[in-house]
């Protein structure tokens, strides 16, 4: 997928204008918070998504304004494409090849990126749940009927916990909790099943990224820890029973606490260099490594699924690498189209081949 020019009206705070990028490297060069977040943030939209800041659609708005549009011309499956975002009076509209759409999904469909921002730097070393965040975000990418499964299960999990608290005034309700155990290991042996085989396949693309990176120093490795018990081997007819199993053992803690303690949505991921884990004995750039080979590899992975390699989104990330990894990602990931920001022009002076945006104030030029 290539991005063939970006046009963004009222958008944040960037001013009126509209970009032309090369096909492989672009590094957005400025101080911090002239726009560069921003221009990242307009592309990842047409992943038909919402902002990867978790900011709402109405403060995407410029604060002069009561409405955004951004518009764009891409190439996707052998084939010039062009797409529009408008958002105005709390109402998204959508246009692909100048047909409007009654739903972002469509976007979806033709167009996708893969985001690398601080945030993530942090991914490796923070508790499970950001771990559990990147896994569903990128098995939604590539799924889209694991995202429904997501949502009900969570939509059980909050039933099953209001239960919880109600049972502690009203004993007799404890007799009604079988039924939503039932309903919870049906789903979530969908989740896990999804979960673990994506994990297998992304752990290969991710220790030939972190060969590459490291210099074939560290070896990488990543392990899905269901706290169920269920592995890799299991099929969904056992994992099924594993959940519904453990559901029940847990019973008299979640009595205790008033929440369920057991299932996907208590699961880890866990992230091993050369056999220890990263997260207790990892340097910091060792913790970085991992991560930018994780997000590598969830490109790769939809390439392959898609057969249309994604754009990649490089949000502030070069001055938390050491050069020879910053070399590693202005230079040799030029299969892909590349969107960069940086801050130090030292940064910009490493690119070989390329294309520089200067941004100040809001103004890309």
């Amino acid at each position: 997928m290539i991005v063939k020019k970006l046009k963004f009206e009222n958008f944040r705070n960037l001013s009126n204008s509209e970009i032309y990028p090369c096909e492989k490297v672009n590094v957005i060069y400025g101080d911090n918070a002239q726009g560069k977040t921003n221009l990242l943030e307009a592309i990842w939209l047409f992943c038909g998504g919402h902002s990867f800041r978790g900011a709402k659609e109405n403060e995407l708005i410029n604060f002069e304004d009561n409405f955004f549009r951004l518009f764009m011309d891409f190439n996707s499956f052998e084939r010039d494409q062009n797409a529009e975002i408008t958002f105005s009076q709390n109402k998204k509209k959508i246009k692909l090849n100048s047909v409007e759409k009654n739903s972002s999904s469509y976007l979806t469909e033709v167009f996708s990126c893969v985001v690398f921002s601080p945030e993530n730097m942090t991914l490796v070393k923070r508790g499970p749940s950001l771990r559990r965040k990147f896994l569903d975000g990128a098995i939604t990418q590539q799924r889209i009927r694991y995202a429904a499964a997501l949502s009900k299960y969570n939509q059980i999990i909050n039933q099953r916990n209001a239960l919880l608290k109600d049972i502690y005034k009203h004993k007799e309700l404890k007799d009604t909790l079988p039924i939503w155990d039932d309903s919870l290991a049906v789903t979530g042996a969908i989740i896990l099943k999804e979960r673990l085989q994506y994990i297998k396949e992304l752990k290969v693309y991710a220790q030939k990224f972190h060969d590459d990176i490291s210099c074939n120093k560290e070896k990488l490795d990543i392990e899905y820890i269901s706290n169920a018990g269920v592995t890799e081997e299991d099929n969904i007819e056992v994992i099924t029973e594993k959940l519904r199993q453990a559901y029940e053992k847990s019973r008299k803690d979640d009595y205790h606490t008033g929440y369920t303690n057991i299932g996907p949505h208590r699961d880890d991921m866990d992230i091993r260099i050369n056999g220890i884990s990263a997260k207790t004995f990892g340097s910091q750039g060792q913790q970085r490594s991992a991560v930018l080979s994780l997000k590598l590899a969830q490109a790769e992975m939809l390439f392959i699924k898609n057969g249309e390699k994604p754009v990649i989104l490089l949000d502030d990330v070069l001055s938390e690498l050491d050069p020879k990894r910053q070399d590693f990602l202005l230079n040799k990931v030029d299969s892909y189209q590349v969107f960069v920001t940086c801050c130090e022009e030292s940064n910009k002076e490493q690119l070989k081949s390329g294309k520089v945006f200067y941004i100040n104030n809001g103004e890309v030029r």
